[in-house]
């Protein structure tokens, strides 16, 4: 497939705009094809393509919906290495890397596919009337209908996987919403040729073209745009704290306010319990060490953040992170803006009052991020919210507690997160009890014995959490419950039997109901 830096708009291949180009991860340097920046035209005319589709593609069938999904992921493996080595040169990231992700974004496209045959996510309801009821009962029968188009922007840090064909996208085309993205001017090659395999997708599946547009560019103002068209039903985002509160704020001051599903920042805090910590102190420092400068630290994921009681085994713990951390090479990072946004966080947190350095990775030039480890107090922490800043990248600050009620309070004082963990073993289990309440009201994802870097696509995984993690926690980007967040309930009272949606006619097979307060599966 060949690259030529026109947006696609239904279907359409168009060239429009300011230009701009691609540039090499490592170097900052501009390379290859000039890119046309979307218009707001474009915007407005892929958007009124989405909704004039609409209707149809949320009215299809559950099989031919599941199709188009297979057949899109089908699309995207067929291209192969000519995806990862450009989005290798666009990311910096290393190609086993960009084959897994490559590898993560079609399989979530292809268990999206199989959560559509499903059904179950439908919530299909049947009460049924009662006339001799005092006042008589109404005939009711509910199910969930697809929200509305929905535009999604493509995230920085997984080119794929959290980008044109992502889970927003996937979770969205699941529930029968057309989709518009505004792709990410740091890997736009790479945003191009997904669209594209998305694009002849949709038109062998014999859909309406509208069913997905990509809008390329590089102003705030593109995004703008594309959240306040009054077509545009929902939002799906990951990024920043600032892009989604941007994000967030277009969408509410719309006469239409619509829904935000926004993935922003998380340090993801750990907590060492004693018992785990005394036994394996060298262990769990190396598993630390490796899991925040795995990628360079670049996953919504990475450990910020390390809790532990004083002790002679955190001594030990520290002084081995400390001897691990010049094994660590630099590592490229996505962009220059975010190696620059990276240099100058660490920065502010080396020198906030309390912290210690605790060690430093190798030194390496360019856009390379170098991983750091802080320590501090936790009456320090406790006494400066900005320790509790995400730095976007291979730092992380260990907390020294006094006792497990000051690791309590230490955790009850933080920001919502997408994930906290705790280390422990059995002799620990009696203190985890005692942080159980305070971690459920903190992170959407409690991990035993892991570290938070790695989001499995399934249907148990939850990628969210309480705010500023997410902009709402009560919803998951990742894992086939994300559909719901594209979904709205819809219930039909006394309606005849001929205007019901199929799915809700008496004697409708095929999927999971609950009739009369009891669950059916027929």
């Amino acid at each position: 497939m060949t690259i030529t830096g026109e947006n696609f708009i239904a279907g359409e291949r168009t060239k429009s705009g300011e230009t701009f180009q691609a540039r090499e991860a490592a170097s900052g340097n501009t390379f290859g094809e000039q890119f046309h920046a979307a218009t707001k035209e474009d915007v407005e005319r892929a958007c009124a393509a989405a909704a004039e589709a609409q209707r149809a593609y949320g009215a299809l069938s559950l099989a031919k919906r599941a199709a188009f999904l297979r057949l899109a992921a089908d699309k995207i493996d067929a291209l192969g290495d000519t995806l990862t080595q450009r989005a290798m040169e666009e990311s910096g990231l290393p190609e086993a890397r960009l084959n897994g992700e490559r590898g993560r974004t079609v399989g979530q496209l292809r268990l999206f596919a199989d959560e559509v045959e499903n059904g179950a996510w439908q919530s299909l309801r049947i009460d049924h009337a009662d006339a001799g009821r005092t006042p008589p009962k109404p005939d009711l029968r509910l199910r969930m209908i697809p929200l509305g188009p929905v535009a999604v922007f493509g995230a920085s840090n997984f080119p794929l996987a959290f980008s044109v064909a992502g889970g927003d996208t996937a979770s969205a085309f699941a529930a029968g919403c057309c989709v518009v993205v505004k792709g990410h001017p740091a890997h736009p090659g790479t945003s191009e040729l997904v669209a594209g395999a998305i694009t002849e997708a949709v038109a062998e599946a014999g859909l309406p073209a509208g069913v997905f547009s990509l809008v390329n560019g590089t102003e705030n103002a593109l995004g703008e745009a594309l959240v306040k068209d009054p077509h545009i039903a929902a939002v799906g985002f990951t990024g920043s704290r600032k892009g989604g509160l941007a994000l967030m704020d277009h969408a509410a001051s719309r006469p239409v306010p619509i829904p935000v599903y926004a993935e922003m920042s998380s340090v993801n805090p750990v907590t060492l319990l004693p018992a785990r910590l005394a036994e394996a102190p060298e262990e769990l420092a190396k598993a630390y060490v490796g899991s925040l400068s795995m990628g360079a630290g670049q996953f919504c994921t990475n450990p910020g953040i390390v809790l532990a009681i004083e002790s002679e085994a955190l001594d030990t713990f520290v002084a081995a992170a400390a001897k691990a951390l010049p094994d660590v090479g630099g590592q490229t990072m996505l962009t220059t803006g975010i190696s620059s946004a990276y240099a100058e966080g660490a920065k502010r947190l080396s020198e906030r009052a309390g912290a210690q350095l605790v060690g430093l990775g190798e030194d390496a030039p360019g856009t390379c991020g170098r991983a750091q480890v802080y320590t501090v107090s936790a009456d320090a922490f406790l006494a400066d919210p900005d320790f509790q800043e995400e730095v976007f990248g291979p730092a992380s600050l260990i907390v020294r507690c006094a006792d497990l009620d000051q690791v309590a309070k230490v955790l009850s004082g933080m920001e919502g997160q997408l994930t906290t963990t705790l280390h422990m073993n059995d002799g620990d289990h009696e203190a985890a009890a005692k942080l159980m309440p305070v971690l459920e009201q903190l992170a959407g994802r409690i991990i035993a014995n892991g570290w938070p870097t790695g989001v499995d696509v399934t249907h148990a995984m939850v990628h969210g959490g309480p705010f500023p993690a997410t902009s709402d926690g009560r919803s998951t980007s990742v894992g086939t419950l994300a559909i719901e967040r594209f979904l709205r309930p819809v219930s039909y009272q006394d309606m005849p039997e001929a205007l019901l949606p199929e799915a809700l006619r008496e004697g409708a097979t095929g999927g999971l109901r609950r009739i009369d307060g009891s669950y059916t599966v027929s």
